[in-house]
């Protein structure tokens, strides 16, 4: 599998590329890390409610015991003390666990829709040329393949001759039809690689008698 062209300005503008869609992900993340953690802050609300629900409860425990010890009356006041914590105070420690822990499941939701949302709208966008790219790179690479069999140089370098924009055969050689009928396809080859995004290494033909 080919990642990256041969060429340079290719090779680096891919890497850019890339190296930019990678930024753009952690900065996704760290903003819905941020969002995370500036929510699950309000849990510090529920947890007030718990921890007065809880003082409360835990005052008319402590009158409870006080006057546990008292004869005959005491049984049934520490035991009037006690069910009365458990009615004001219980409750509202319960409301106040339940709405921390209802907080912090909108925190975590929240911070992973900041995230999740934008990085697949990225990536929708990103992948799929990146993919065609590589795809093509691997392909051409397989079809460009052309060391040790003749009859391959000649049909790979027809197809430049025939397939090439001008301008960019003239940049490998000065006469493109020239060279194919005299059988030097080695320029041929070089302009259809580089095309393609590659970088091939050929050896000089030998001309055609």
């Amino acid at each position: 599998m080919r990642l990256y062209p041969d060429i340079p300005v290719r090779r680096a503008n891919a890497a850019v590329r890339d190296l930019l869609t990678l930024l753009a992900l952690v900065v996704l993340f760290l903003v819905g890390l941020w969002v995370y953690h500036a929510v699950n802050s309000l849990t510090i609300l529920g947890r007030g409610v718990h921890d007065a629900g809880a003082a409360v409860q835990s005052g008319f425990d402590t009158a409870a015991d006080n006057v546990d010890g008292i004869p005959l009356a005491g049984g049934p006041i520490a035991d009037g003390l006690r069910s009365a914590g458990e009615h004001t105070g219980g409750p509202v420690a319960d409301a106040g666990t339940r709405g921390e822990e209802r907080v912090h499941r909108v925190a975590i939701l929240l911070g992973l829709v900041t995230f999740l949302l934008p990085a697949l709208a990225l990536l929708s966008r990103v992948v799929p040329g990146r993919m065609e790219q590589v795809r093509k790179l691997t392909d051409a690479e397989r079809v460009l393949d052309t060391q040790g069999d003749p009859e391959r140089r000649r049909v790979v370098a027809m197809r430049a001759a025939f397939a090439l924009p001008y301008e960019t055969l003239l940049a490998h050689t000065r006469d493109p039809l020239g060279d194919l009928v005299a059988g030097n396809y080695a320029p041929l080859i070089e302009a259809i690689a580089a095309d393609a995004g590659l970088r091939v290494s050929v050896m000089p033909d030998s001309p055609v008698p």
